[in-house]
């Protein structure tokens, strides 16, 4: 083969090759461009789904907005005989419980990641990582079931010595005195924050353990106790997605149905003591939408739900914004 032809087939070679590369780039151009349209779709799905519930909650809900007005948020009668309507109670229960919940859960949970990231063997960390997670798979309503049956039984004979000691303490004792009957807010907040536990446990946990060591390490060779290393170095670090949990927790809390229905007594009346019985947005509805006989009735608890997601929009749009300002807080502080 002379020179000539040697040129000719490596031309040949170059242009198949260029040819090759230009199918994959074109490939990979198509590919790119179908994978940013099919997630734009499903963006826009989402936000379309969630705008059309709002929609179909203003529209059913509102008759009963329309005839009460402003004083549905703040009227406590509920009242289907003579179709007076009023979400107070409800959604006094839905934050009180909820509130309760938070209180217990957020340092437990805290304690839970803390044990399994920094203090827990090695060999301990995947059995409870695993208990943990399978706290979160229990269905509500067997959290119900488990809380009316077992929980509150038992937790109606510690109720004398809540309302003895607790309830004797000037200013918040009233919020502890009140007969012992196992069901009410107190227990509802209580099985809440067990149930959300494993959520904000869990991500806590993950952000834990991903903490640069050499962060740990360093206060731990400056003489820090684990303590100071988790105040100090850890919560500072992983803070953003800290709160991102515990939001998540608090959003599962409020929309929670089934297991509060079960423990938080259903009725219909403001109490200050917590240990009195109540009822939650969701817990209500469950209850008395099969019953719903008017169109007012129905109405006004279409309008409960149109409440109970505003809510949670407020909440997950001020876990944003505080988000935002931790980020902004960081930002500054690097700069």
């Amino acid at each position: 083969m002379n020179g000539s032809e040697v040129m000719t087939a490596q031309r040949i070679e170059d242009a198949a090759t260029s040819e090759q590369k230009s199918a994959r780039k074109t490939g990979s151009s198509v590919a790119d461009f179908l994978f940013r349209k099919g997630t734009g779709v499903v963006a826009f799905i989402v936000a379309a789904t969630l705008l059309a519930i709002m929609v179909s909650l203003i529209i059913e809900g509102w008759q009963a907005l329309h005839t009460f007005g402003w004083k549905f948020l703040v009227t406590s009668t509920w009242d289907p005989v003579t179709n007076v309507y009023g979400a107070l109670v409800f959604i006094v229960g839905t934050l009180v419980s909820s509130a309760i919940a938070m209180l217990i859960a957020v340092p437990v949970s805290f304690g839970i990641a803390l044990f399994i990231s920094e203090l827990s063997p090695r060999w301990l960390r995947g059995p409870i990582s695993a208990l943990i997670e399978l706290l979160a798979a229990i269905p509500s309503i067997i959290y119900g079931m488990w809380g009316l049956l077992v929980f509150a039984p038992r937790f109606a004979q510690i109720e004398p010595w809540i309302n003895d000691h607790l309830g004797a303490i000037p200013w918040i004792g009233v919020l502890f005195q009140g007969p012992p009957m196992g069901i009410g807010l107190l227990t509802a907040g209580i099985v809440l924050a067990i149930m959300v536990i494993p959520f904000i446990a869990s991500i806590m946990r993950d952000v834990f353990m991903i903490t640069p060591p050499a962060l740990k390490e360093s206060a731990y060779a400056l003489g820090a106790t684990t303590w100071e290393v988790a105040r100090y170095v850890i919560l500072p670090f992983t803070r953003t997605a800290v709160t991102g949990g515990i939001f998540l927790g608090l959003g599962r809390a409020l929309g929670e149905t089934m297991a509060v229905t079960f423990i938080i007594g259903n009725a219909n009346n403001l109490s200050a003591s917590l240990l009195m019985p109540g009822s939650s947005i969701a817990s209500v509805i469950a209850n008395e939408f099969t019953e719903a006989t008017t169109s007012l009735y129905k109405s006004s608890l279409l309008a409960l739900g149109l409440i109970l997601f505003v809510i949670t929009l407020i909440v997950l749009a001020l876990a944003k914004l505080l988000l935002l300002r931790l980020d902004a807080s960081m930002e500054g502080r690097k700069s």
